[in-house]
């Protein structure tokens, strides 16, 4: 019986992975046997653009569980040969289908964070028997939004900011659009733009202009919408789950309104949108209450019928 209290962090060695795949090779670590010992499904840790490092310390929590992380295409170690530099939840829901038929396991069991999340519900959608029980953590689905114009004009800014000025002006407006309470109203766009410093980050310029969060590579994967109906017709058992801290923010706002779409509440998680990370993310969430609420979710989602 699995002991959905059990937070013991325990380093499991992962073994590396390359799947050659239209025009990427992805890479992917695979932690715990292939079948797996226990019986239960692979859990699957996808992010956005995240990479498979900030799954570590989670995974570290399922030392009994096999689990695998992966870097998405164009992201982290996996290189792309497709001749795009776009983030479309499309190609990327293609890409985790063709993982999970490369490990030979499934259904999975799959946890998604953020853009991850998004990735998840498209390939639940387009491949319904990939997956068994699908944690999607804060998926931030701009188009399920009220004031969904005013939130990508929103997030239009952060990028203008970000190419005129460098990364650190991107981020600290980054931060400023995701942490802002409630709809975007006048109030919002009428306000200066952010200093960098007093989020600890560089007002130089770097010159870079790639980094996926911040230009508009990634606006598919915020700009898409949900095919409800091919989700609530898949077998697979489907969470949406919000931070706790998160409140009105646009994480919160908009997971919400993915449950509400589902016909379902949001799962509260502990801590903040990464609550799931320790101390190397910069910004450490409570991993161990996180991997236990994760645990006791994939355990009820199992005796609970779709």
């Amino acid at each position: 019986m699995t002991d959905n209290n059990a937070s013991t962090a325990t380093t499991v060695t992962a073994t590396t992975h390359e799947l050659q795949h239209a025009g990427a090779r992805l890479v992917y670590d695979v932690r715990g046997p292939l079948p797996p010992a226990d019986g239960l499904p692979p859990l699957l840790m996808v992010g956005q653009p995240m990479d498979a490092s900030g799954f570590a310390a989670l995974a570290s929590y399922f030392p009994d569980r096999t689990v695998v992380t992966y870097d998405p295409r164009g992201i982290g170690r996996s290189r792309r040969a497709d001749g795009r530099v776009d983030h479309d939840p499309a190609v990327q829901a293609d890409d985790l289908h063709a993982l999970i038929g490369a490990l030979g396991a499934g259904p999975v069991e799959l946890f998604g964070s953020s853009g991850g999340a998004i990735t998840a519900l498209a390939l639940v959608a387009a491949h319904p028997d990939d997956v068994r029980t699908l944690v999607a953590h804060e998926p931030p689905l701009l188009t399920l939004l009220p004031d969904a114009d005013a939130a990508v004009r929103a997030r239009a800014g952060v990028t203008e900011l970000y190419e005129k000025s460098g990364w650190g002006a991107g981020l600290a407006a980054f931060v400023a659009w995701t942490s802002w309470e409630g709809e975007f109203t006048d109030a919002y766009f009428a306000q200066p733009a952010p200093d960098p410093a007093a989020f600890g980050l560089p007002a130089e310029d770097d010159g870079k202009r790639e980094d996926p969060l911040l230009t508009d590579r990634s606006w598919p994967v915020t700009d898409l919408r949900p095919d409800v109906a091919a989700l609530t017709a898949a077998p697979t058992r489907i969470v949406l789950g919000v931070a706790e801290e998160s409140g009105d923010t646009l994480t919160g706002r908009t997971t919400r309104a993915a449950a509400a779409l589902l016909g379902q509440e949001a799962t509260v998680f502990p801590s903040h949108h990464g609550g799931f990370t320790d101390e190397s993310s910069g910004y450490p969430g409570q991993p161990e209450v996180f991997a236990i609420k994760l645990r006791a979710t994939l355990d009820a989602s199992r005796n609970t019928p779709r």
